[in-house]
């Protein structure tokens, strides 16, 4: 976005070569290391992906324990700005880091709690054990940190030089036609889609809260575009076993979420959600170009004028250690105390069992193998997005793993990131309204999900 959204971005800015340049250049590295599949012996990856592979194969088995000295560390600096206030953390990002409520500190407590009892193996026996705790620290904790670490230093190269703003803008007008959302909400889903859902949702809620989107359209763009970033899909085919279908299974998420975000908005609650703003609108956009010039040249020069006042390298470098920072200290003590948490429920109790069962005729409905080891994975997500994975991974069915990664991606609404980011927010949408709209994604993308994977690639 730029700095000044209300300005006709672009308009009467001359075509300068070297701020083409500055747009094209980042931007083009950024495709490369994002966008483009590589084959890399059997499988699949993107450039992104193969450097993080690198890095977990260099630091190998001393992974868990720099997951630990991270879970920590938040808890330790976390208490330390809590109760002394130092003053490098009472502004800017590190404060947003560290300075946090008694119950998201509690939470990195738990999460760090876990940890440690892991790693030590001393403490609670199905917190410890290796199919909770032991699949959290040994497993998900070294991919998390090797491929956001990489992905939070090179999100840059596809957000802070134009590209957001010229995919943007060419996409204004089928957003109009086919969500009835505005124009500028297309680079709040190429923002997910690119670079991560977190980002999407930030953007959605800064503009709700500047009064640019109404209450209908910032509940619908929040809950149905912030799927998770290419990246996380890389790291979810990796982790379940099926990393040489990706193409096939990132087109299914993208057919099926695209339906899920024709459909859901139409339907309660998010279609009693009312036209009116957070605050009044002061300006709008032009969403059609400017008179005189062509779309094409108009989605240029936006993406022009975003890349002549991007930051420079020092700053871009600041920037890409924060979101680290925000991701190691503040993500994954979280995901760490919900997945071991949702975990004990997995596979110490009944209670997903006993959720889904309405789940098991369903999916032998859709000629799903093995559906009652499935049934679990497909309701899970809701407390944390890489559970169905956890528990698909065992599956032999190959066709089941596929069904079960992309449901997980297409049902977005996860509580450990995107559904307590929502809520923190001051877009107008409750827990409950959360958990109908997860039911309804998973309802509707299901289906589809199955009808793709027994017709065209199984």
């Amino acid at each position: 976005m730029t700095d000044a959204p209300c300005a006709e971005a672009g308009a009467g800015q001359a075509f300068e070569t070297r701020y083409f340049l500055k747009f094209l250049l980042p931007s083009a590295l950024g495709v490369l290391l994002f966008l483009v599949p590589l084959s890399i012996g059997d499988s699949m990856n993107i450039g992104m992906g193969v450097l993080a592979d690198g890095l977990k194969d260099l630091l190998g088995d001393a992974l868990p324990g720099i997951a630990v000295a991270v879970l920590v560390g938040s808890v330790l600096i976390s208490l330390h700005v809590k109760l002394f206030h130092p003053r490098w953390a009472m502004q800017g990002p590190l404060r947003d880091i560290f300075d946090v409520g008694l119950g998201w500190l509690g939470m990195r407590i738990l999460g760090a709690g876990f940890g440690v009892m892991t790693f030590f193996q001393v403490g609670i026996p199905f917190v410890i054990a290796p199919i909770t705790g032991g699949v959290m620290l040994n497993d998900l904790a070294p991919v998390l940190l090797t491929f956001f670490f990489f992905a939070a230093l090179l999100l840059p190269f596809l957000v802070e030089f134009g590209l957001m703003e010229f995919i943007g803008s060419l996409a204004r007008r089928p957003f109009r036609l086919l969500f009835n959302l505005p124009g500028r909400s297309a680079i709040d889903a190429t923002a997910s889609w690119m670079g991560s859902a977190t980002v999407g949702v930030l953007i959605t809620t800064q503009q709700y809260e500047r009064g640019y989107y109404n209450r209908r359209e910032s509940s619908v763009i929040a809950t149905n575009f912030s799927i998770v970033s290419i990246a996380f899909a890389v790291l979810i085919t990796n982790f379940i076993g099926i990393n040489h279908m990706f193409v096939e299974f990132y087109i299914t998420v993208v057919v099926a979420g695209l339906t899920a975000a024709l459909i859901v908005p139409r339907l309660p609650p998010l279609s009693r959600k009312p036209n009116t703003y957070h605050e009044l609108v002061g300006c709008q956009l032009k969403e059609d170009g400017v008179e005189g010039m062509g779309l094409l040249r108009h989605s240029l020069l936006l993406a022009m004028r975003r890349a002549r006042y991007a930051p420079g390298p020092r700053q871009l470098l600041r920037n890409a250690l924060y979101n680290v920072g925000d991701i190691f200290f503040g993500l994954l003590p979280l995901v760490f105390a919900i997945g071991t948490i949702g975990l004990v429920l997995a596979e110490f109790t009944r209670l997903f069992t006993w959720l889904s069962y309405p789940m098991v005729p369903v999916l032998e409905l859709l000629r799903i193998p093995e559906a009652e080891a499935a049934a679990p994975a497909t309701l899970v997500g809701f407390a944390e997005m890489f559970l169905p994975a956890v528990l698909a991974a065992n599956i032999e069915s190959e066709l089941t793993r596929f069904v079960i990664a992309c449901l997980s991606l297409t049902q977005l609404i996860y509580m450990s990131e995107i559904g307590a980011l929502i809520l923190k927010s001051k877009i107008p949408l409750k827990l409950w309204e959360l958990a109908v709209i997860f039911l309804l994604r998973t309802a509707i993308t299901l289906p589809i999900i199955a009808f793709m994977a027994h017709t065209f690639f199984f």
